[in-house]
């Protein structure tokens, strides 16, 4: 089964126009050619890619699985021609790191800063995931290397502690729990939560919550720290978060610690294998460790 990029490319046009005459125009090719392209492939594959009605066409199940295919190989070749033009442009490596929400906020800023400043010659291809499926990649060798939680099953990876943080409550001045100086997890489990999308915390706050038999009130969950911050001093309910994305916050909110032991998480830099990482990455890696708090 050979298949060329004219060939899938043109693929996607005819399904994403619903028709072969409009597929055709829009790759600046003549209709007989189109038909014939197709019809190879079908061939190619022993299997028909599209049904034909009054409306235009539509792909079969064959024709939607090669979509899938197509397109994750059209993305991987417009990546690779991005990443071969940086180092046409006199970058010499790319290093792909992923980091959960609490790093991104805190830890990382100044210290990619200061990286950078000393390798002009290097790029950092930065992703902010959850903490989950920041593992996942690394397994899947999809990244280089992660900051994630300790909350996290970090399965076969290695890792290296790089820094602390705390989990606390945001609420509005005006709340019942605003003048302690810390807060159980028990008494947040009767207040509705305005929650942060991640989905690390959540787990780990719903397994803590089950231990006690009960569950947290989600009234929403919201991407961004502001916007927390924003439904909270609207005394919509009160937040749990990371400590460092807490500090970010230009609301005059009260933030309080909670109280348990296991609210002080460990953050940790993650690799397949340290050793084996490409040079450029390795050099992040060590200076992240040097530099850890």
């Amino acid at each position: 089964m050979r298949f060329d990029l004219v060939d899938l490319r043109l693929f996607l046009s005819v399904v994403e126009c619903g028709s072969l005459t409009h597929g055709a125009r829009a790759m600046h090719l003549a209709l007989a050619s189109v038909s014939e392209r197709i019809a190879g492939m079908e061939e190619a594959l022993g299997a028909p890619l599209l049904e034909r009605n009054r409306r235009g066409v539509r792909p079969t199940p064959a024709g939607e699985a090669l979509v899938r295919h197509a397109r994750s190989i059209l993305e991987g070749v417009e990546q690779m021609r991005g990443e071969m033009r940086t180092y046409a442009t006199g970058l010499k490596g790319r290093i792909r790191l992923l980091s959960n929400t609490a790093a991104m906020a805190g830890f990382l800023p100044p210290r990619l800063c200061r990286f950078l400043a000393a390798h002009p010659d290097l790029a950092i291809d930065l992703d902010e995931r959850p903490s989950v499926e920041i593992v996942q990649a690394l397994v899947d060798k999809r990244a280089d290397i992660g900051v994630v939680a300790d909350i996290t099953e970090l399965t076969t990876l290695q890792t290296h502690a790089i820094a602390s943080d705390q989990l606390v409550v945001v609420a509005g001045h005006g709340h019942r729990l605003a003048r302690q100086a810390d807060v159980a997890f028990a008494e947040i489990l009767s207040e509705p939560i305005v929650g942060m999308a991640d989905t690390a915390l959540e787990t780990h706050l719903a397994e803590r919550a089950a231990r006690l038999g009960r569950q947290l009130d989600y009234r929403i969950q919201l991407r961004t720290t502001e916007h927390v911050a924003m439904y909270v001093e609207a005394g919509i309910g009160v937040s749990i978060m990371s400590a460092a994305l807490a500090r970010g916050i230009r609301r005059d909110l009260a933030i309080l610690p909670l109280a348990e032991a296991w609210a002080a998480r460990q953050l940790y830099l993650c690799a397949r294998d340290f050793a084996a990482l490409p040079q450029h990455a390795g050099l992040l890696a060590r200076q992240l460790m040097e530099n850890a708090d």
